[in-house]
């Protein structure tokens, strides 16, 4: 039976680190805060959202939430991100995605200040992780790399598959792991013989955001397993990418959906508002 990688108490663990930093700057006269975008009435979003606000609550950050209505303009939600970066008590700046499709995310995106973009999404951050030398790395990928070295676990060496190749997961998952010297292959939906490249992995990321799509026969023996992706079941439980009943009998080490690494992604988000405190304090 595989070892369950415990998400919650990883994260706790780091999210205690940020409150005593966070501590620290606060004597000395610096609030770290940040200020969250929500576009619409999308019902996950507004439970992310809600989230991310009691894991501000937890580490002290000062946390301030723009709940916009889903029929707000491009301009109105442009002008309120420009507003942000030229806040010099905020530090942090995300819009929670998805948003109403009339708006244009990309050019959101591209808005916020790479100083404040603790997401990790502007291209200036894209390409510094690309290179390797960013000040923010992805919320879900460092988080899964931390859950990795929380368990002795290298990827050097080892053959690393990723199943999903979005912007936030897939893409900066394959790079982190290249990082660390993993032979990396990234698969999608147009790969062909899945279950034949995933049995050679050592190190199975999945973050396609296919219900049961990872089976037991699918896993190499002793595998280290990570399920990125928030699904539902008939029954409307979250569940992820892997059928985990069957392969926790197969690998090595596995997260559980949910506990996994949802809890991780948030407390990185801590750091990176943490990390934008200490840069922007520095140049101010």
């Amino acid at each position: 039976m595989a070892k369950i990688i415990d998400g919650k108490k990883i994260a706790s663990e780091m999210l205690s680190e940020v409150f005593m930093e966070v501590k620290a700057l606060k004597e000395k006269g610096i609030e770290p805060c940040l200020a969250v975008i929500i576009v619409g009435d999308d019902p996950a979003s507004k439970v992310y959202v809600k989230n991310k606000k009691a894991d501000c609550g937890l580490v002290g950050i000062r946390s301030l939430e723009f709940s916009l209505p889903a029929d707000t303009t491009q301009k109105e939600l442009v002008d309120l991100v420009k507003k942000l970066n030229n806040d010099r008590s905020v530090h942090g700046i995300l819009c929670q995605s998805p948003i109403p499709k009339h708006l244009d995310e990309k050019e959101v995106i591209n808005t916020i200040s790479p100083e404040k973009d603790v997401d990790a999404f502007h291209p200036v951050n894209v390409g510094h992780i690309m290179i390797g030398d960013g000040a923010f790395l992805p919320c879900t990928p460092t988080g899964v790399m931390e859950m990795l070295r929380h368990e002795g676990i290298s990827a050097e060496g080892k053959r690393c598959v990723v199943i999903g190749r979005s912007n936030i997961v897939g893409k900066p998952m394959s790079l982190l792991l290249l990082a660390q010297n993993g032979t990396v292959t990234i698969c999608h939906s147009k790969t062909k013989n899945l279950p034949e490249i995933t049995r050679d992995a050592d190190i199975l990321v999945c973050a396609a955001g296919v219900r049961n799509l990872v089976t037991a026969d699918m896993v190499k023996e002793g595998a280290v397993v990570i399920d990125v992706s928030m699904n539902r079941n008939d029954e409307g439980k979250l569940c992820g990418d892997v059928d985990f009943a069957e392969v926790e009998k197969v690998a090595g080490y596995i997260t559980p959906v949910p506990g996994g690494v949802g809890p991780m992604t948030r407390a990185i988000l801590m750091k990176n508002t943490l990390t934008a405190v200490k840069n922007l304090t520095k140049q101010n």
